[in-house]
């Protein structure tokens, strides 16, 4: 399994000169989850970016790295405002594959809980999913990227 990080609200910090949450260009907060898992995963950074910044040139990127790969099994941590439009362009390109987005509504900096949450849950998944196909992974849930989408106005994500 790969975990590609694209940054989003999942990786913020609040920068201290500036009095805004950027998205950092590390894996410190993928790194600080995974430091207490005894399994090894690797991790790579790809984009980092808020996902209302990430273009098509991003995505094409994240995807070269999944074609490239060896792996069969991914979890992309991935900012929630845009996680549709990925899924949606990664699942026109990979059907060998089970690829789970993830990410967080609050920074890990700043609510561990549901970063580690969403977070550890896209990997069980990712790990004994045997269908290949495009999924998100939030709110408690799993469901094809078509089944789950976020709802602005109450701050989750849901099935419909």
């Amino acid at each position: 399994m790969l975990i590609l990080n694209s940054g989003g609200t999942f990786n913020k910090r609040y920068n201290e000169e500036t009095g805004v949450l950027e998205v950092p260009y590390d894996n410190d907060a993928i790194d600080e989850i995974m430091a207490s898992v005894k399994h090894h995963y690797m991790l790579a950074g790809v984009v980092y970016k808020d996902s209302l910044d990430m273009d098509t040139e991003d995505r094409k990127r994240i995807a070269s790295i999944i074609a490239e790969s060896d792996e069969a099994e991914f979890v992309l941590v991935h900012g929630t405002d845009t996680m549709d439009e990925t899924a949606e362009f990664l699942d026109t390109l990979f059907d060998d594959r089970v690829i789970v987005l993830t990410g967080a509504m609050k920074p890990y900096s700043i609510d561990r809980s549901e970063a580690s949450f969403n977070l550890g849950m896209a990997i069980g998944f990712a790990e004994v999913q045997e269908i290949a196909g495009v999924y998100i992974c939030m709110n408690g849930y799993v469901k094809p990227w078509q089944e789950l989408k976020k709802n602005p106005a109450i701050g989750k994500f849901q099935v419909v």
